[in-house]
């Protein structure tokens, strides 16, 4: 049954019926279809946002999703394995490669060092998964730059280890005329007396006598720097340049079998013994040269006697007797 409406009427003094027109039960009729269908899309798009109505779609980018949470989690326990090795790495190379090349380490802080100002992630955050792709970047990011850093520090080694052989081949380590060559060593390092005018002088290199004709020898690698007589008192005479500031010097020869400029390897002859220039009898008088200075020959000659022969070599050179130059 239809419900009426009534309402009072003062001036009457009596109750009237309610008339509704036409445009205004339109007019509700209207609002209340228009309230449902923002209640529905409301509704709608409450349960697109709520696990218990998913399409298809939905599915599977929850599946990629978890997908790709799987493949970050491999390429981290990958990253695990990949740091362990690269520390292996930095320890031989901060404490083997570079304590035997005398070289100093390279600091942690500076090999785990990240990267600082401009945010460079910026671009990876706001999203559900953030912090596990920034993280994930950020490790990525310092072991490349650990890698770049063990790859220089390894072509520094290579280097050093290049320039070490070309040290040890240059370092004068023989003694320039053989022991079977040899009558003796007449005369060492140091204070000596002079033979022409007996005085006390300052000898600064070793004198070998033998045989005038007797092969002498390059005693380490290098270039020869002079072959000729213009230095007063040496006579024909040989200098050797052998880098890392080393020098040798080949006093009284009867004859060159090098030129200046010629390279030479350790243990090539290169002259021959004699007595020219200021020289009492037929020796070579032998320097050694360290960055300018002259140095004691006797600390160079482990590279072809033992060490017998060297404690009797070095009790005659220490002998302060009369030079022959």
């Amino acid at each position: 049954m239809k419900k009426v409406k009534y309402y009072y009427d003062p001036e009457n003094l009596a109750y009237k019926k309610i008339k509704v027109r036409k445009r205004t039960k339109f007019a509700y009729a209207a609002l209340f279809l228009t309230a449902a269908a923002l209640f529905g899309v409301l509704a709608f798009l409450v349960l697109l946002n709520t696990p218990f109505f998913e399409t298809p779609k939905d599915r599977l980018q929850a599946r990629e999703i978890e997908n790709f949470k799987l493949n970050y989690a491999i390429l981290n326990k990958k990253m695990d394995q990949i740091d362990e090795v690269l520390a292996e790495i930095e320890d031989r190379d901060n404490n083997l490669y570079r304590t035997y090349f005398n070289t100093a380490p390279i600091p942690e802080e500076q090999r785990k060092a990240g990267f600082g100002g401009v945010n460079r992630y910026k671009e990876l955050e706001g999203f559900d998964n953030s912090e596990l792709v920034v993280n994930t970047s950020k490790r990525v990011d310092v072991i490349s730059k650990e890698l770049v850093i063990q790859s220089k520090s390894l072509d520094e080694i290579a280097k050093l280890a290049k320039e070490k052989n070309k040290l040890l081949a240059a370092i004068p380590a023989i003694q320039p005329v053989r022991n079977e060559n040899l009558r003796a060593v007449a005369s060492g390092f140091g204070y000596r007396t002079d033979p022409f005018t007996k005085a006390r002088k300052f000898h600064a290199g070793m004198d070998f006598s033998a045989k005038t004709g007797t092969p002498i020898y390059a005693t380490g690698d290098g270039v020869v720097e002079r072959a000729d007589n213009t230095a007063s008192g040496y006579g024909n005479h040989i200098v050797i340049r052998h880098g890392f500031g080393y020098h040798t010097l080949y006093g009284h020869l009867s004859k060159y079998k090098v030129r200046a400029g010629q390279s030479v390897k350790r243990g090539d002859v290169i002259g021959f013994v004699g007595s020219t220039g200021r020289s009492e009898a037929p020796h070579l008088h032998y320097e050694v040269h360290k960055n300018g200075e002259v140095v004691n020959p006797l600390n160079f000659y482990y590279g072809n006697i033992s060490a017998a022969e060297y404690v009797v070599i070095s009790k005659l050179a220490n002998q302060e007797n009369q030079s022959l130059d």
